[in-house]
């Protein structure tokens, strides 16, 4: 509907889906004002690109593929912000992202505790990489830390889980 340029369909889109996005951005970033113009330039990315999204006639989740863009136009802001010479801000507490807790309750025990005994630093890099399906130099700033940082806590993140469901 939205691809046809249906406006009450992106109205229901943008009541049911605005909220949970504005709390999966202020995890990432907690500059109010960076999250408000991040899923601005979202939606209005979903609006212009509504009709190219495959994911209806494949099943594929528009929430989903509204969180890759949204998590794509964070790095961007990041990216910006750095070429300003401001440094990103990111939270100073990590809240768990939900779907940490999501895979907390729904991964075996075995792999849901090998998860949980994992560095912080390390499942931050796993969720951005594995989750929410973004590239090393994103996740670097997204997190704020260097391209060689992230593979080295993806591979640490890799070998410790492999240890532990051994």
């Amino acid at each position: 509907m939205i691809a046809r340029g249906d406006r009450a369909a992106f109205d229901e889109l943008y009541r049911r889906t605005a909220p949970w996005l504005a709390v999966r951005l202020r995890r990432r970033c907690a500059d109010d004002e960076l999250v408000a113009e991040v899923m601005q330039e979202t939606y209005l990315a979903v609006w212009r690109a509504a009709a190219a999204f495959a994911g209806a006639a494949t099943g594929g989740s528009a929430v989903g593929w509204l969180w890759t863009i949204a998590a794509r136009r964070l790095v961007d802001a990041f990216r910006r912000r750095a070429r300003e010479s401001q440094l990103p801000v990111l939270p100073e507490q990590i809240v768990p992202a939900a779907e940490e807790l999501v895979l907390r309750d729904t991964v075996g025990d075995e792999m849901g505790a090998a998860l949980r005994r994992l560095a912080p630093e390390l499942r931050q890099v796993l969720q951005a990489m594995v989750l929410d399906g973004l590239t090393v130099r994103e996740t670097a700033v997204l997190l704020g830390v260097p391209e060689g940082t992230v593979k080295t806590r993806a591979r640490r993140a890799r070998i410790a889980l492999r240890e532990a469901l051994s």
